[in-house]
């Protein structure tokens, strides 16, 4: 697929300088020795329903970290570096786990759920990750990864999907170049079936993996494979997640909603509970406002930003992103919106998923070929045809900004190509073998602690702190008025808030 030069050129430096891109970055609480934390969100830290830029995602010991948007990429990852900076310091012993792969997890009913207070949306927001814990076991939500939400100006919903369709296609790349979980500790995978091979007592791994997270084992699952979503439309889109949304599944009906003594289990029997159970490696989103549902906004009042969710932590970076990943992310992701996009197939839809397994479990394989149309490529080829594609548009990104910054981050991309044994994945194997004895949590909890010394190093401006005081303080008062506003009996707000005539501004609320 090529950019012709004239969707190049109507790339006018006032729409470059429009791109706005921020971070989430969700990482595991744990112990000095590599267990998971089992304590409740730090109170420092201010309450995880409310605090703008500091939140937990499924469990309680799982936190999330949100930048605001960005119109530069270094004044992301300064914002980025702050949060993470004001989390460490509020972490007393504890530190963040810099792998996507989770530590030495304890029993599943173990992992404790995010807790969010006492109003209806607090309490909902837990049994939501309760149905997660219920439908897919709790072990696969204690994965981790960094997601990049990213706009341009005057972009519609349609070429919005079109850039969609092209990142799915296109995605096995990112997974070669960023993938870093080519192994695991073995609790994660305990009773559970697999494909992977021992590296030693406690680790698991497959040679020429580049994202376990993002391969079979991670976020996948029987039910979800089961919806071929199609990205040809918002309408199309919206029609396929509406079906999930309302469609009664066979095992969860199992589950019920309610157990034996009542007590709830999850929010619904329905293949997916909510919009954000469905896992798809980007997703189109818009900014909702209190009590919307995520796809009655989208249905509204169209795509605002595009959210990638497919990048894992790099144990080797700080922040587990460096600005010469989220360049390469800018120039890819225009790359997708500015090439031609052809509308998916269901065949296509298979290839795809053929394709992220293959990269994700044997990426690295010498040889490797992916489905592409009627025919086969290797990744390499293909990989570099498409780098090919991105070197105009990085050139045109750096006379926008000065400097030569994007091209550089692209020129890395073809290095990485010819060489796979410098890639992120290749490099975590190398370390857990040659100086781990083949102990996967040992390295990662090696990085853990030399990242948390390098946040506790790192100078903090006071006014910085004295800020995140101020929201901390600031969210425990938020959520207080939530729960003192609740006149609502829980019951009903569930039936409400789930009620399909959320889903559709078309049919009247």
């Amino acid at each position: 697929m090529h950019i012709n030069s004239q969707a190049l050129g109507a790339l006018l430096t006032s729409r470059i300088l429009g791109i706005r891109r921020g971070v989430e970055k969700e990482s595991l609480r744990t112990l000095a020795d590599g267990e998971l934390a089992l304590t409740p969100h730090p109170q420092g830290l201010g309450s995880a329903l409310t605090h703008p830029h500091i939140t937990t995602d499924f469990s309680e010991s799982q936190l999330e970290l949100i930048t605001g948007v960005h119109d530069g990429v270094q004044a992301c990852l300064d914002e980025l570096t702050q949060v993470q900076q004001v989390t460490v310091r509020e972490l007393g012993d504890e530190m963040l786990w810099v792998s996507s792969m989770p530590c030495c997890l304890p029993q599943d009913d173990a992992i404790p759920l995010g807790q969010y207070g006492t109003s209806n949306v607090g309490r909902a927001k837990t049994l939501y990750r309760s149905g997660l814990g219920h439908r897919y076991g709790r072990r696969m939500q204690t994965i981790s990864g960094i997601h990049y939400n990213w706009s341009l100006p005057d972009v519609s919903s349609e070429q919005y999907f079109g850039l969609i369709r092209n990142f799915r296609r296109h995605a096995f790349l990112l997974l070669y170049l960023f993938g870093a979980s080519p192994a695991v500790c073995s609790t994660f995978v305990a009773g559970r079936q697999h494909q992977l091979q021992a590296l030693s007592a406690g680790t698991m791994y497959l040679p020429y993996a580049t994202s376990l997270r993002m391969g079979r084992l991670g976020y996948q699952s029987d039910a979800q494979a089961s919806l071929a979503v199609s990205y040809n439309s918002l309408q199309g889109y919206a029609a396929s997640l509406q079906d999930a949304l309302t469609r009664p599944y066979a095992p969860y009906e199992a589950i019920g909603v309610r157990g034996p003594n009542g007590e709830y289990r999850q929010l619904a029997t329905t293949l997916l509970q909510i919009e954000n159970e469905f896992y798809g490696t980007i997703r189109p989103k818009r900014v909702i406002r209190q009590g919307e549902r995520p796809l009655y906004a989208l249905r509204e009042r169209g795509v605002e930003y595009v959210e990638v969710r497919l990048m894992d932590l790099d144990p080797f970076e700080p922040m587990g992103i460096n600005a010469q990943t989220m360049r390469f992310l800018d120039v890819f992701l225009l790359y997708c919106l500015l090439a031609d996009s052809p509308p998916d197939t269901p065949r296509e839809i298979v290839a795809l998923a053929h394709n992220q397994h293959n990269v994700a479990e044997r990426g690295r394989e010498p040889g490797l070929t992916l489905e592409r149309g009627d025919s086969t490529v290797t990744l390499v080829d293909w990989g570099l045809e498409l780098v090919g594609q991105l070197l105009p548009i990085a050139k045109q990104l750096d006379a926008t900004y000065g400097g030569t910054d994007y091209a550089a981050a692209v020129e890395s991309a073809v290095h990485a190509l010819h060489q796979p044994d410098t890639l992120p994945s290749a490099r975590v194997l190398r370390e857990v073998t040659q100086n781990f004895d083949g102990c996967f949590v040992a390295f990662v909890k090696a990085q853990s602690i030399k990242t948390r010394q390098a946040m506790l190093d790192a100078e903090l401006p006071p006014s910085v702190g004295d800020q995140f005081a101020q929201l901390a303080r600031t969210s425990v008062d938020d959520q207080r008025k939530i729960e003192a506003g609740d006149s609502m009996p829980f019951d009903i707000y569930l039936q409400e808030y789930l009620s399909p005539r959320h889903l559709n501004p078309a049919k009247p609320l």
